[in-house]
């Protein structure tokens, strides 16, 4: 992956229309005059995943209270972001974008290093968009533990 295919504070966010955990479809454009955290990860229920979400979960009042909605993206099934949802109480969209188009559009799809090998996945990413539908903050191959934290400090929240 180039970083040409990546995002930048300024650019337009790519718009999408997903399908959530409880079956509805969500539309960034919805979002319009609100301010977006749209972030990326691996897979439902695993444990890297599940503190970020959970940390998301327990920071969303915070979030809310400065004017920010919460959208996780995975590549996985509504079935599987059901559970997750169910399981961990989460309350706030998880989007499926099984076919990728969205992760590719973000520059969230691409080669990584895991464990010391090269593989191609999800990079685990997160967007700030604005209320008129730019990027104010683009954050590639975050970690999952300390994220939510990091990105509340750098929002001044």
């Amino acid at each position: 992956m180039t970083d040409s295919t990546r995002l930048a504070a300024g650019d337009t966010a790519p718009d999408f229309t997903l399908t959530d955990q409880d079956g509805a479809s969500v539309s960034l454009a919805s979002y319009r005059g609100q301010k977006v955290v749209v972030y990326f990860y691996p897979a439902a229920m695993t444990p890297g995943c599940t503190t970020q979400a959970c940390d998301f979960r327990d920071s969303l009042g915070s979030l809310a209270a400065a004017g920010y909605q919460v959208l996780g993206l995975s590549k996985d099934t509504l079935a599987k972001l059901a559970s997750f949802a169910e399981n961990d109480h989460l309350t706030f969209p998880l989007l499926s974008d099984e076919d990728l188009a969205v992760h590719r559009a973000y520059g969230a799809w691409g080669e990584k290093n895991l464990y010391g090998k090269i593989v191609t996945g999800v990079l685990r990413s997160t967007f700030v968009i604005d209320e008129a539908g730019l990027v104010t903050l683009a954050l590639y191959n975050v970690k999952a533990t300390g994220h939510v934290a990091s990105l509340r400090k750098k929002l001044g929240i």
